[in-house]
């Protein structure tokens, strides 16, 4: 109680000193005052009755404090002064955003757990296929395309964890896309040969500025996607484009399309729209992985697409953008690309 009130004290001294200066500014007037001459016993009561004045005030004060302080967590709690306001809502500001931001950790583990459930299930359809090739004659190549697939859930889940810590492992180069591209169809070559699907590839010598092991995994997603959804002895055209703002790779397939309520949500995370419901589970993280990769390296990735007829994904690859400062200063873009099929 003492140390309390001796910290009110100290924070009321300015309208001490004030009340202490008018005090004695009206004394100093009247004792200057050639006819007016106090008393004694008159000067004696008008200190006292300054003092008892003062000392009902500042117990006013320290009361109305004290209330303050111990109220001050009630949401209903009155400021005592504009300082106290401004402060009170600066605090409401920041718990606001403690609360944004809890929800968003919430939002991110719950989003977080749906994934490695799904993956879970995912990874578990060719496990079952190769114990069940196990009990009958194995097929070399149907045992090679579960592995394939096996691998490619393995490195989206590894990908997805080096989402957030992404501008520690990344190294951007010149890369040569021509090579790059026959690197990432090769692996894709006995999927092109068992479902009998054309490849067209009319890219030559491009130079980009990008992390070939990230580019490499953003152009397997997209072929892997056009494998997916493009039917039997359908086509896949791969191409490059050079313009004044910008380098682009196209990737187009003539397969199912995708549906014109679909399209504007294919990056969202989890999203796998009518095409990923209807012909096989999804997990929705593939295209969403591939946006959020284009992004912290400087690229983007938009799409076209016509039900029943074609998709068009294409990367941009803006040439009056350096990716490594972008990269810096943005660890975590902001989200919110025009999209393509759901993974």
């Amino acid at each position: 109680m003492k140390l309390k009130l001796l910290r009110f004290l100290y924070y009321e001294r300015s309208y001490m000193l004030l009340s202490a200066a008018t005090f004695g500014l009206v004394m100093l007037i009247w004792y200057a005052d050639p006819g007016n001459h106090l008393h004694t016993d008159s000067l004696v009561y008008l200190i006292v009755l300054q003092l008892l004045l003062m000392a009902a005030f500042f117990g006013y004060r320290y009361y109305r404090n004290e209330y303050a302080v111990r109220t001050m967590r009630e949401e209903d709690a009155a400021p005592l002064s504009l300082e106290a306001e401004a402060y009170q809502r600066v605090v409401q500001e920041m718990e606001r955003a403690h609360i944004r931001a809890l929800n968003e950790v919430h939002a991110r583990q719950k989003e977080y757990y749906d994934f490695i459930v799904t993956w879970f299930h995912e990874v578990k359809t060719p496990i079952s296929v190769i114990r069940l090739m196990q009990q009958t004659e194995i097929e070399p190549r149907s045992l090679e395309e579960q592995v394939a697939r096996i691998e490619q859930y393995v490195d989206q889940a590894l990908y997805y964890a080096k989402l957030d810590d992404f501008n520690q492992d990344y190294d951007l180069v010149n890369c040569d896309l021509e090579p790059l591209l026959k690197h990432v169809i090769k692996s894709w070559s006995k999927t092109f040969i068992a479902r009998k699907i054309r490849l067209a590839l009319e890219v030559g010598p491009t130079i980009v500025q990008s992390d070939t092991k990230w580019l490499h995994y953003i152009i397997g997603q997209l072929l892997s996607n056009s494998l997916k959804y493009t039917p039997a002895n359908g086509e896949i055209r791969i191409s490059a484009q050079t313009n004044g703002q910008e380098k682009l790779l196209i990737v187009r397939d003539s397969g199912i399309g995708i549906e014109p309520r679909d399209l504007p949500r294919i990056f969202n995370r989890g999203f796998t729209g009518t095409n990923g419901r209807v012909h096989m589970k999804s997990t929705g993280m593939g295209l969403y992985l591939a946006q959020e990769l284009s992004k912290k390296l400087g690229h983007y990735l938009t799409c076209v697409s016509e039900a029943g007829r074609f998709t068009e994904m294409t990367i941009h690859f803006p040439r009056n953008h350096d990716p490594y400062r972008e990269t810096l200063r943005h660890a975590d873009p902001a989200r919110g690309e025009t999209n393509s099929p759901g993974d």
